[in-house]
């Protein structure tokens, strides 16, 4: 990244009297025109995500805690990694499998025993995915792996037996991807049981099917619908010529329900669809089929997607212990959630309503505090049609609801996002998952199971985030959260952002100060747009990793060594102080959001600097600036007008500043080393032999100034200031708006 230059002048870090034309932040305050209402201990927080069973080891600790306290986030929430890794979760190591001899569909024990201190994740045996937006780089298909006696197997809570409607309202498919256009006239598909009886075989007529769903149209082949399957071995003649295509799907809408490999006792066993193995190319005229899939058990093999994934395993596809969830006992007793009630997480896509049913019984039977139940993960990046997901969400709130019928659930826990979700179009043309999605929950009179919406933001495109992004961040998040209400989403239904940062992959710019200003204008601009709850991520400490452009990086707010041992606090960490500890008075107090706006800009329309406004339950009114200029200061003024009233109002009195920018804080990028070809295994191309460094490293500049009507603040280049004081004539509140 381009680095700024340090201002010579000193003394223009600090607050000036001086009068600055045209350099005006305007604070609206009258009482109607509040934005927004919220307490801090329930609005701010962080998450906790699968981390190494070590750093769980050495971060749940009293003197880490301590450390990680001091940013100020308060409410945390429970990330639930393993349904993007196609894994089903064992919240509990204890429990019962369905089937006696220990294997099937697991169900961990509700009733307190030993203290659970990690949990984890094991892969399924039936996954129809190479790879989705959790597993990028590990697992494979069971479609294309060369071994026909593996298969996948669609989730049978999508079955009629399980949904209560026919299997054609909620069609399962696979997708098969050539990664380039291949000359195509034939199919081969080895079903397992249960088989299709009714499917049909498509090619897509446009851009990629799973990133643009809707830049195209899925066509059936001239002999690809099937209504008469038979399962074994069918090879099928699509098409009298060859066509070049790359992508082909099979949509399946009736079943043999007949049972699997793994009997007949369980009736999960009996319903959906199995293939073990797909097979595309062309037909010669002596009958020769010849294939054109690459058929290997890793990455390499050619790409399969699929509408869902039977959660069965075995203890066996527990393939690691070194990563694990957090225990449940541990979580809630080691401090980290600071009492207040924790937002917890049930696996959904990849599980059993009885297993997350047995998952609230226990935090209930532990008398832990529970905020809200998310449900699933990122179903969106699991490729799920929002019918399915819907399906799958009344099965479990309906379990759920019979352990304890106040419990508060939602989701659908998007995927960082900055526009609207979209799928194949159904029936009627619609697009929207979510609008879908809302309508599955209105056509079954369910929609209030829905007490909170919640998704996740990483507003850029990982590796690519120069320094004028940051003028974007406060239209990215205000404008997807207008979608998701143009959507269909109720107003009365609050809206969470359960995880965030800049981007899914960390980089450098995670430690650089730009990082610090864009969580500031992230946080201002998400409560301004009427937002109820935020998570910063991740919460804990955690180890450099290998990211961006090869370059190092970490979620967390720390630089750490050998031990999990906090050597520096990174950019992000003081700009949370900033937010939580100066902008906002800590605590159960409710903060009323005025509507602020400065006239600075860079001549292109993009604002240099932005402002968020809040009245305290302390009676003091806070502002926090943010001079997105990385190069030249800028003095403001900054003036309250309440439109009921004739006059303009100003700070007046004793003024508390609190500052963070290049003076207090700038990052040295680590020192790198190439090499053409690795020296041992494995080793990465480009590794660091010196580490990166924040020098100076804080703390926040506190200050204080006796303002008055005129009075200018000097904002240094690239910097965040809380301003925090009284104004001269309060204006009457008549009370809060009114619910967001």
């Amino acid at each position: 990244m381009k680095r700024w230059t340090r201002y010579a002048f000193s003394f223009l870090l600090v607050p000036l009297c001086l009068r600055a034309d045209g350099q005006t932040v305007q604070v609206d305050i009258t009482p109607s025109h509040t934005t927004n209402h919220f307490v801090p201990n329930q609005t701010l927080g962080a998450g906790v995500d699968r981390i190494s069973a070590e750093a769980i080891d050495q971060d749940l600790t009293p003197t880490v805690l301590k450390a990680v306290f001091r940013s100020g986030w308060q409410p945390v929430t429970y990330r639930q990694n393993t349904e993007l890794a196609v894994e089903a979760w064992h919240w509990n190591p204890q429990g019962t499998w369905s089937d006696p001899s220990g294997k099937g569909y697991f169900t961990g024990s509700a009733s307190p025993g030993d203290p659970i201190r990690y949990s984890y994740g094991y892969a399924l045996p039936h996954r129809g995915f190479t790879r989705n937006d959790g597993t990028g780089n590990a697992g494979f298909s069971r479609l294309t792996d060369g071994d026909v006696s593996t298969y996948w197997k669609s989730n049978p809570y999508l079955s009629q037996r399980f949904t209560g409607e026919s299997d054609a309202l909620h069609p399962q498919w696979v997708v098969i991807d050539l990664s380039q256009p291949q000359l195509v006239d034939s199919v081969r598909l080895h079903w397992q049981e249960p088989y299709a009886t009714h499917y049909a075989i498509q090619y897509w007529t446009g851009d990629d099917p799973i990133v643009n769903p809707t830049r195209g149209v899925w066509q059936t082949f001239p002999h690809g619908d099937v209504t008469t399957g038979k399962g074994g071995i069918e090879t099928l003649r699509l098409s009298s010529a060859a066509a070049a295509v790359r992508y082909l799907r099979i949509v399946m809408t009736e079943s043999s329900n007949t049972c699997d490999s793994h009997g007949p006792a369980d009736p999960r066993n009996c319903v959906g669809y199995a293939i073990a193995e797909l097979y595309v190319g062309t037909t010669t005229p002596d009958g020769a089929f010849h294939d054109v899939v690459r058929h290997t058990p890793d990455q390499e093999q050619t790409t399969t997607y699929c509408s869902s994934v039977d959660p069965w395993h075995e203890p066996s596809d527990l393939l690691s212990t070194r990563q694990a969830q957090v225990g449940f006992d541990l979580f809630f007793t080691s401090g980290v959630t600071r009492g207040l009630p924790a937002m917890m997480p049930v696996a959904m896509l990849y599980d059993t309503p009885e297993n997350a049913a047995a998952e609230v019984a226990y935090l209930k039977a532990r008398q832990y505090p529970v905020s809200y139940i998310e449900m699933g993960e990122e179903a969106d990046g699991q490729y799920m049609q929002p019918e399915d997901y819907a399906a799958l969400y009344l099965q479990w709130a309906t379990a759920l609801h019979r352990v304890d019928p106040s419990l508060k659930l939602g989701g659908p826990a998007f995927q960082g996002v900055n526009k609207d979700i979209e799928v194949w179009p159904d029936a009627k043309g619609k697009v929207s998952w979510l609008g879908r999605f809302l309508d599955y929950l209105k056509q079954h009179g369910r929609l209030g199971d829905l007490a909170f919406f919640s998704f996740e933001h990483y507003p850029y495109e990982p590796c690519r985030i120069p320094w004028g992004s940051l003028y974007d961040e406060p239209e990215l998040v205000s404008h997807i959260m207008q979608i998701w209400r143009e959507d269909g989403l109720p107003v009365d239904v609050p809206m969470f952002i359960t995880e965030s940062n800049l981007s899914s992959s960390a980089s450098e710019t995670y430690m650089d100060l730009f990082a610090g200003l864009w969580l500031a204008d992230y946080i201002g601009s998400f409560l301004n747009a009427g937002g109820n709850g935020v998570y910063f991520f991740h919460y804990l400490p955690l180890f450099m990793e290998h990211g961006c452009n090869d370059s190092p990086g970490t979620f967390g707010m720390f630089a750490v060594g050998p031990g999990y041992h906090i050597e520096q606090p990174l950019a992000q960490f003081f700009t949370a102080q900033l937010i939580n500890l100066e902008w906002v008075e800590p605590g159960s107090g409710e903060h009323l959001v005025f509507p602020a706006k400065s006239d600075i800009d860079d001549g292109a329309g993009h604002a240099l600097v932005t402002a968020y406004a809040l009245k305290r339950p302390d009676g003091q009114w806070s502002v926090m600036v943010v001079n997105r200029d990385q190069q030249n200061p800028h003095p403001v003024e900054i003036r309250f007008q309440d439109q009921t009233k004739p006059r303009t109002l100003s700070f007046t009195g004793p003024v508390e500043i609190a500052t963070f920018g290049s003076a207090q804080y700038q990052w040295h990028p680590a020192k790198t080393r190439f090499e053409a070809h690795a020296e041992k295994p494995t080793e990465l191309p480009v590794a660091a032999y010196f580490p990166g460094r924040a020098d100076p490293d804080g703390p926040v500049a506190h200050t204080q100034q006796t303002a008055g009507s005129g009075t200018s603040y000097a904002l240094p280049a690239a910097s965040v200031m809380v301003i925090r004081g009284k104004i001269d004539v309060e204006p009457k509140h008549a009370g809060r708006p009114p619910a967001s």
